[in-house]
């Protein structure tokens, strides 16, 4: 499937490729300039849920201390055990 359509004929084809998009997004474009973008629900549900990792600052100050190496992860069943 083409990943760049006209205007024109994304209103012409918008029930395939409403079918059609799963993991690839669709750039609608007019005038050489693109304007939307047609996405599935699944990726969309997945950038909105990286949007509010990346504005929770709890979280993100446990990615950033992951990534410097200062968190450290334990199997769950530790927490069996310290039971």
């Amino acid at each position: 499937m083409r990943s760049t359509y006209s205007v024109a004929e994304a209103q012409t084809n918008l029930p395939r490729l409403l079918r059609e998009v799963v993991d690839e997004s669709i750039a609608i474009r007019r005038r050489d300039k693109t304007v939307a973008y047609l996405i599935s629900s699944e990726r969309m549900e997945a950038i909105a849920e990286t949007l509010e990792i990346l504005a929770n600052p709890d979280a993100m100050k446990t990615i950033r201390a992951h990534r410097a190496g200062k968190l450290r992860f334990f199997p769950l069943s530790s927490l069996d055990e310290a039971r």
